[in-house]
C-alpha cells in the first residue's frame, strides 16, 4: 500500500498523519499547509534524511508533533533509525526514549547540517 493514514493530537485537534510510500515522505496535514519528513527505507531502518514546516506552521511544536509520531511508528514497526536530518538529531538528543531507536551503525558525523 503507498499510502496510509492515520490521526494524531496537535495541540488539542486531529490531523492527518500520512506515510506516503509514492514520495518516501511522513506528512502531518494542516489546512494552512503540510509538513513533513522525507525518508528512505532500507529493511528494518528508516532514514529520516529532511524535516520541512511551512512557515506559517513553525514554532508551534509541529515539527515535534510530527517526528514524535514517526518515531513511535518506527518503535510500533520494530525498526531503526538514522537521523541524518539535523532536527530529528537534535530531537533524539532531547528526548532520550527515543534513544535506543538510533541504528548502532549509525555516525552522528554524517547528521546533515
Amino acid at each position: 500500500m503507498p499510502r496510509r493514514s492515520s490521526t494524531i493530537d496537535v495541540d488539542g485537534a486531529p490531523h492527518a498523519f500520512i506515510r506516503d510510500d509514492r514520495t518516501n515522505r511522513f506528512e502531518l496535514a494542516f489546512d494552512s499547509g503540510t509538513a513533513f519528513i522525507d525518508f528512505r527505507q532500507r529493511e528494518g531502518v528508516l532514514s529520516l534524511v529532511h524535516t520541512e514546516v511551512p512557515a506559517s506552521l513553525r514554532g508551534k511544536g509541529v515539527g515535534e508533533s510530527l517526528t514524535a509520531a514517526v518515531l513511535d511508528y518506527v518503535r510500533s514497526q520494530g525498526w531503526s533509525v538514522k537521523p541524518f536530518c539535523k532536527f530529528v538529531a537534535k530531537y533524539i538528543a532531547r528526548h532520550k526514549q527515543y534513544a535506543d531507536l538510533v541504528d548502532p551503525s549509525f555516525n552522528s558525523q554524517d547528521t546533515a547540517g
